[in-house]
């Protein structure tokens, strides 16, 4: 919420302190500029301190920090108080979501979808909450906050139980060195470009509407509104169909072509171009986080507080250069600058796409070509729920005797906002495999195969894609899972493996009722 917040009342902010537009969105400019900073040490801390105690100092902070804003009696104040909120919030969310990943009964699935709703609620709500509370006073909503944050701060303290500690620590430095990676660096860089745009709509537009709180908090609503359901439901199902270079240089295309339709329009045509661009923020934030947590090698928390780290100091720069272009040229440069700033970004990922691995243009999913394997029956995916059985049944039923039946299971993780949690951990992953292969020998069956990685709604194309590096002319798969409310997000892998399989593999899917059966005999 708090990234919002803001918004609609920084009009007042700037009446209220006697404070020019560039001066008021240094705001934004602390803020961010001490999160992004303490990306690279949020990790050290957290994992030494656990989940609860991160969370809690996170939340302390936010809360002192966010009442003294309210208080201030400049500019300058204001600024020094947001820089400080920025820590408490860069604390904050670097735990959130893997505590309750940690904390959840539900499973994964259900906690995932428990933290987008928290985070959309958040992002849409922010607006409407800073409008109610700052049509009363521009200093209500920094002491809304507040109160909010001692709520969770309580919460947390009382009701959530100490976690686990991470078994590895994170060396201050890994961010940095994890930098080094090419692929990485580039997407960072490209991401960087792309939220200079970004934060050049969330921060410079309200200055430019010049409307009431009230209206601005509207308006920002609707953004971030679309921000959230584009970014959790739209975004999954467009990357299993669309290469993610591909689909960003499209959404960052429409971006700058808003941008360009910004400067020249009144503010009623801005402010719907502002509610548009939501939908297209929510797509880019989504894509370029898998990016950056898939071309790297150094552990996911690593790669997302390096990646953090470069792609929000252009929430240093912009909130502060937007109007101070603004102010010397006219309002439209900020928007030219804002829209060059989008095109640039899908021209550093294609001028350095050597660097992006499987996203260089290759089948994504394919992944590293197998060593020699003798010859494959039939891919036998396997996802370690019951329909397994019925599945490695039906392999071992085809495959002749001196042919060898391959299990692939596919080890998922989600991308939620710049972070990303495992569905399962390695252990159980192989647990998966292990049990598969020996039920396999027991029919009197050859059988191979492995882990892989992927993302969610990469998992259908990482199955197709180690059924060519094989050369399994079957794919045996179960069939739709309808109560996984993973669907919701992602969609089916069984849907998708049935629209994307190519000729020349024969996809067998077999079906629930049959399944059941085949579990309860296999056992």
């Amino acid at each position: 919420m708090s990234i919002g917040l803001v918004d609609p009342i920084l009009t007042s902010i700037a009446a209220g302190l006697n404070a020019s537009p560039s001066q008021v969105s240094l705001l934004f400019t602390s803020y961010f500029f001490v999160t992004s900073v303490m990306m690279l040490v949020t990790g050290f801390v957290s994992s030494r301190l656990g989940g609860r105690k991160t969370l809690m100092v996170g939340a302390l902070l936010i809360v002192t920090f966010s009442a003294l804003a309210g208080t201030s009696q400049s500019v300058g104040e204001l600024v020094a108080f947001r820089a400080g909120w920025g820590l408490g919030n860069a604390f904050f969310v670097v735990t959130a979501l893997s505590v309750i990943v940690a904390s959840s009964r539900g499973g994964t699935a259900a906690a995932i979808l428990m933290y987008e709703a928290a985070l959309g609620l958040g992002i849409s709500a922010g607006p409407l909450l800073g409008a109610a509370l700052g049509g009363m006073s521009w200093r209500y909503p920094f002491f809304g906050t507040a109160t909010l944050m001692a709520i969770g701060f309580v919460a947390v303290a009382v009701l959530l139980p100490e976690l686990p500690k991470p078994k590895e620590k994170i060396a201050i430095t890994a961010p940095l060195k994890a930098l080094r990676q090419p692929g990485l660096l580039t997407t960072a860089v490209a991401a960087a470009f792309y939220n200079y745009a970004f934060f050049t709509v969330l921060a410079f537009v309200p200055f430019v509407l010049q409307m009431s709180a009230h209206a601005v908090g509207l308006i920002f609503f609707g953004w971030g509104l679309l921000l959230a359901v584009f970014s959790v439901l739209v975004a999954p199902r467009l990357q299993a169909r669309l290469s993610a270079p591909l689909l960003l240089a499209a959404c960052l295309v429409l971006f700058a072509v808003l941008l360009m339709v910004m400067a020249f329009s009144s503010v009623e045509i801005v402010a719907a171009c502002v509610v548009l661009s939501g939908a297209l923020m929510g797509v880019c934030n989504t894509v370029f986080t898998e990016m950056a947590l898939e071309v790297s090698t150094v552990p996911r928390p690593v790669a997302s507080a390096a990646y953090n780290f470069v792609r929000w100091f252009a929430g240093v720069v912009a909130p502060y250069a937007a109007p101070l272009l603004a102010e010397s040229f006219g309002a439209h440069m900020a928007f030219y600058v804002a829209c060059v700033a989008a095109l640039i970004s899908p021209i550093v990922l294609f001028a350095r796409r050597s660097s992006l691995g499987r996203y260089s243009g290759l089948r994504e999913g394919a992944g590293e070509a197998l060593g020699a394997v003798p010859p494959i029956a039939a891919l036998a995916a396997v996802d370690g729920t019951d329909q397994d059985w019925g599945v490695l049944k039906r392999a071992a039923e085809i495959a002749p005797k001196d042919e060898t039946v391959f299990v692939l299971h596919v080890r998922p993780f989600e991308v939620v906002d710049e972070d990303a949690v495992d569905a399962e951990s390695e252990a159980e992953a192989a647990a998966v495999l292990d049990r598969a292969l020996v039920f396999l020998q027991k029919q009197g069956v050859s059988a191979e195969g492995e882990v892989v990685e992927a993302g969610a709604v990469h998992v259908a194309q990482t199955i197709l894609g180690r059924a060519e590096a094989v050369d399994a002319p079957i794919l045996v798969i179960g069939e739709r899972h309808r109560d996984d409310i993973g669907n919701l997000v992602h969609g089916s892998v069984a849907d998708a493996m049935e629209r994307q399989v190519e000729q020349g593999l024969r996809l067998l899917t077999v079906a629930a009722p049959e399944l059941l059966r085949d579990g309860a005999t296999a056992r």
